[in-house]
């Protein structure tokens, strides 16, 4: 199976949001406090409706640059008459899901995820806790490149308050408890939990501490400059040494805002978020729990989720790159579950966004159930070789007019034919392309990667 992604994930025309929110260099435009201070003025003069006092639920990661953009954000917001309700460190579906059970009219979350603490990022929730869609994140671009709201003031008590939400965290921990069966419990399971020092990293043991697992957790000491350093989704490594050295029965690595998990098997062997997915995928389907027996993942996905889905008598339907686009089509086609390979799984009767807690508690779910350990679990699904390169570039010119690129495309379809794929795209979040290559001879795929890489320096590199 061929399959090319030739095309720029992003709109040309947006100038700030890519495909999760806005991300940069913190204190480089534009993630700087300006830009933070006119975002949250804009944000608030797009949810001011009725006459009620308004609120957001503003929530962040553990870098050290979150303090003074969620200060600018809070600042703007209130700037405009709208009341704040600051949360500190908690994973991005917390805040989700906190903006819909406070009622609240909206969600901010100060993170760039998986990026290195130098960066930061700022991504938006509805008042139902799903993304904001895209004509609305362009909205506030053309708000805050314009000038409507330069004469809009507040004065006296029209003008907003901020206050802290101290038991924010707690709050989470009760609710990610929620989803996992009242009937079931982890006692006798060991977890390694790694935190990646990211935002999860004092409600994500709690929460398998409560459920009754023995916990070791590892990446939990954030210094505001070490998230995501040798530790989490990322870097799955210390999980796998720990799980082994500790005899664990699994361990859960999530990223600096733990909306997406990484799992290793018992032997110490990651298992990423395609194996996640068919494991959960076929269990559903099992229990007659997933609505048209579909799973809805990204183009990244492993033809092995494919084959192990459709073996089950289920089907993948798959979208562009994006947990955002994952849940856009599972809401217009009344599909409740999908993920991507990233670890990004969307449990659509539980959560409105990623979330790697809870996909860990689904994951724990069938372990418990079944009796299986995760990697006998994992063994439903066979993997295809895949090679993944990623390159720097200088500007995002439109891959079918490189010729050279789309020769050497062109080339690796032909020979790889129906038991392969190839997908080249851009980066939705950082200045790069990515290459990935599938098929059945790892070495063979190497030699394609390569060679559409090389072509992709010569052209942009």
């Amino acid at each position: 199976m061929a399959v090319r992604l030739a095309d720029n994930p992003t709109d040309p025309a947006r100038k700030l949001f890519g495909t999760d929110g806005i991300r940069g260099v913190a204190n480089v435009h534009p993630m700087t406090g300006e830009m933070m201070l006119s975002l949250g003025r804009a944000l608030a003069y797009l949810i001011k409706k009725g006459p009620h006092r308004h609120r957001v639920v503003i929530g962040k990661d553990t870098r050290l640059s979150g303090y003074m953009l969620e200060t600018a954000l809070a600042s703007g917001l209130c700037s405009m008459g709208v009341d704040v309700m600051l949360c500190g460190p908690l994973p991005t579906p917390a805040i989700s899901n906190l903006t819909l059970s406070m009622r609240a009219d909206a969600g901010a979350v100060i993170s760039a995820s998986h990026n290195p603490y130098q960066d930061n990022g700022i991504k938006f929730f509805s008042r139902d806790g799903f993304k904001l869609p895209d004509e609305v994140e362009a909205s506030l671009e053309d708000m805050v490149a314009g000038d409507t709201l330069d004469h809009l003031r507040p004065t006296a008590t029209s003008i907003g308050k901020a206050f802290r939400i101290d038991d924010a965290g707690g709050r989470y921990v009760v609710y990610a408890k929620s989803t996992f069966p009242s009937d079931r419990t982890l006692e006798g399971l060991t977890i390694v939990v790694d935190c990646g020092h990211g935002a999860a990293y004092r409600v994500a043991p709690a929460v398998f501490e409560e459920l009754g697992a023995d916990v070791i957790t590892i990446g939990a000491t954030p210094d505001g400059k070490n998230i995501n350093k040798g530790f989490g989704a990322l870097y799955p490594e210390a999980m796998c040494k720990m799980v082994v050295k500790s005899g664990a029965d699994l361990g859960i690595a999530l990223d600096g805002d733990a909306d997406r998990l990484i799992v290793a098997d018992e032997m110490g062997r990651v298992v990423d978020g395609d194996a996640v997915m068919a494991i959960c995928a076929l269990d559903m389907l099992a229990r007659r729990a997933l609505p048209k027996k579909t799973v809805v993942a990204t183009v990244m996905s492993n033809l092995g989720l494919d084959r192990a889905v459709e073996g089950a008598g289920g089907r993948v339907v798959r979208t562009r790159v994006g947990d955002r686009y994952v849940v856009e089509e599972m809401r217009k086609n009344g599909y409740s579950f999908g993920g991507e390979q990233s670890g990004h799984l969307i449990f659509l009767e539980h959560a409105t966004t990623g979330d790697g807690t809870i996909a860990a508690l689904a994951l724990l779910r069938v372990m418990v159930e079944s009796g299986k350990p995760v990697s006998k679990l994992a063994a439903c699904m066979e993997v295809f070789p895949q090679s993944q390169l990623n390159l720097a570039v200088r500007e995002k010119p439109e891959l079918g007019s490189l010729s050279g690129v789309m020769r050497a495309i062109r080339d690796a379809e032909k020979k790889l034919g129906k038991a392969g794929r190839v997908l080249v795209r851009y980066s939705g979040t950082e200045p790069k392309v990515r290459v990935l290559v599938e098929g059945q001879d790892k070495k063979i795929i190497d030699g394609f990667a390569q060679d559409i890489a090389s072509e992709l320096r010569k052209a942009i590199g």
